[in-house]
């Protein structure tokens, strides 16, 4: 049984209980509001019960002046539908209908508009949209540890990724794989990021993330790594330069799981940059051809590093995470 549907209970009982208290009437109404009212944030749960007080209240105003106005008959309601609902829908308060339309239907069952009827409808809506976000305020799931798996497999993919591409730079097409470390990877982050969101939403008062960061950054890496594929593909066959950058990859494949920033990959891609242009030129176009993709697939790499270093996460000891 997931948290939410426990903190669905606890808050429909215990608004219903504060109804029956309070001697209001219908106080099962304030047991749906309540349920209404449960949300998987706090910052949510906050806007949700505001969306839905305020177009509850402007239901209860227009449905008051509508009954007023042409008496309590039933092509009324669907007058009220016609005329409430795109309002509530320009106000950006469309999470709001359906409360808004249970609080008219309790007039309409009522046959009454007198101000007591209309302040126990007030009262309700507070009793089950004030206890749902009580209950969502008190206890929110702390993600930190799904998310830390999250970050631990994404990395541990992408050291996959790139001992994948260092093994295609020594033998070319020789070696075969299918790609599902990519797949996997898109997924994760994707996963992630949605987990990271719902974290942000939970902090009240501090909205500053590191995590949404981090996801991002894999984000763009993994559009990065997929542009290095395209180049490593047009690499066929062994070549001395495509040693030396699997080299290069292999030390990324062990940086890529460290919690801060080495730099070892960097400096070895300077190194490597370096070498290239004392080596002699291509003798024939198959040569020429896998080089520059070489060449490329290294200007990809520093556009990846680029990105990490922008926009990783920063320590206390002003040391940085890949």
């Amino acid at each position: 049984m997931g948290i939410r549907i426990l903190k669905t209970a606890v808050a429909a009982t215990l608004a219903i209980y504060l109804a029956q208290w309070l001697d209001l009437g219908s106080p099962l109404s304030a047991g749906l509001l309540a349920i209404l009212g449960v949300d998987v944030t706090k910052k949510r749960s906050l806007r949700s019960a505001t969306i839905r007080l305020l177009a509850s209240l402007f239901g209860l105003f227009v449905g008051s002046i509508l009954f007023y106005v042409c008496g309590f008959q039933i092509w009324v309601m669907a007058l009220f539908v016609m005329s409430v609902y795109p309002i509530l829908a320009r106000l950006k308060l469309s999470d709001g209908i359906v409360t808004g339309t249970v609080v008219m239907i309790h007039l309409f069952a009522a046959q009454s508009i007198e101000a007591a009827m209309i302040w126990n409808e007030v009262k309700l809506l507070f009793v089950g949209l004030g206890t749902a976000t009580i209950i969502n305020l008190i206890y929110m799931p702390n993600p930190e540890s799904r998310l830390q798996e999250a970050r631990k497999r994404i990395d541990e993919l992408f050291s996959d990724i790139f001992g994948e591409i260092a093994i295609h730079l020594r033998e070319g097409d020789n070696h075969i794989w299918d790609g599902k470390e990519l797949l996997a990877a898109g997924n994760a982050i994707k996963e992630g990021f949605a987990l990271s969101v719902n974290s942000a939403e939970n902090k009240l008062f501090y909205a500053e993330d590191d995590w949404r960061g981090y996801f991002d950054m894999r984000r763009q890496q993994l559009e990065s790594i997929d542009r290095m594929l395209d180049l490593v593909s047009q690499v066929y066959r062994s070549l001395p330069h495509g040693e030396a950058a699997a080299q290069l990859f292999d030390q990324l494949k062990v940086d890529v799981k460290e919690t801060f920033y080495t730099g070892n990959a960097e400096k070895e891609l300077d190194k490597l940059e370096r070498s290239f242009k004392s080596m002699e030129l291509p003798r024939t176009r198959e040569e020429f051809e896998m080089r520059s993709a070489i060449l490329q697939l290294c200007l990809e790499l520093k556009s990846y590093l680029v990105i990490a270093k922008t926009l990783k996460k920063r320590k206390e000891n002003n040391e940085n995470t890949l």
